[in-house]
């Protein structure tokens, strides 16, 4: 029977995210991971692979990427140069077969995890252009005029970050899962996971910050998980007070070191926009 995802000692899974993870591998299909970015969708995959003790192999999309690129590339360029120049290698066609990621993952003897990162970067028609290879796990190699099967389903994790819809054809062939911001109580257990040390109270603050900062009305990028992880190392590097922390008006506070959690000029001159509107109100 196969293990089953309950987290490691180094990835705080809720509860869902653990359901979600666990049906996905029981049904056999690929786990569709949405959420705010810097929420741990790329690592979720992975923590899968550390917690279960399995390969992973990772294909990282972008918005030149295509879809074969991931079952095989034939370099015909190369092909030709060789046999222009006598190569005796030249007559063999599979040598000019560079295998992908899912190729790579189909010829191995045990069920690996492989992450297919930011699908949404690509083209619309990359994920229908995937369909038949992730149902029947098995594609044609035209060159060679062979099949490849699968030896073992892999566990695919695919992320996306929303930034185009999916086709339909696609997301039904897949176990979704939306990765919630974290509450404050799930972000102390995420905070304690990557720092064991740090001191409750610059914690506590530290949380009363970042909340009011997502909070703040007009903001451009809400920082995330991993930038409220950044932010409390260098607070404690820089050996920052909780007292530095504290405000008795969150809206005006500029956090120090605020370049981990604020990512561009837009939302600094919005905080300190609203600092001097608060303090002409008082």
């Amino acid at each position: 029977m196969e293990q089953r995802f309950e987290g490691t000692d180094t990835f705080v899974a809720t509860e869902d995210l653990m359901v979600a993870v666990n049906a996905a591998i029981a049904l056999e299909r690929p786990l569709l991971i949405k959420g705010e970015p810097g929420t741990g969708k790329t690592i979720l995959a992975h923590e899968i692979a550390k917690a279960l003790n399995k390969p992973i192999l990772e294909w990282h999309v972008k918005s030149t990427t295509k879809a074969q690129q991931g079952l095989y590339e034939y370099d015909a360029v190369a092909r030709l140069r060789d046999s222009q120049l006598g190569e005796e290698r030249a007559r063999e066609i599979g040598n000019y077969i560079v295998k992908g990621r899912l190729w790579e993952a189909f010829d191995l003897d045990h069920r690996p995890v492989v992450l297919i990162d930011e699908i949404d970067k690509a083209d619309i028609e990359f994920p229908n252009d995937l369909l038949l290879e992730l149902d029947r796990m098995q594609f044609h190699v035209y060159e060679t005029k062979h099949t490849v099967i699968a030896r073992s389903r892999p566990i695919i994790i695919i992320t996306s970050n929303n930034e185009k819809e999916l086709p339909d054809a696609f997301l039904r062939r897949c176990f979704f899962h939306y990765i919630r911001f974290p509450d404050a109580e799930t972000m102390q257990r995420i905070i304690q996971v990557h720092f064991p040390d740090v001191q409750k109270r610059l914690v506590a603050e530290a949380l009363n910050v970042f909340y009011a900062l997502r909070d703040a009305p007009g903001l451009k990028k809400k920082p995330s998980t991993s930038e409220l992880l950044d932010w409390i190392k260098l607070l404690m590097v820089e050996d920052i007070p909780p007292e530095a922390l504290r405000s008795d008006d969150k809206k005006d506070l500029i956090p120090p070191l605020h370049g981990a959690l604020l990512k561009n000029e837009q939302d600094v001159h919005l905080l300190e926009r609203l600092a001097f509107l608060n303090r002409q109100g008082r």
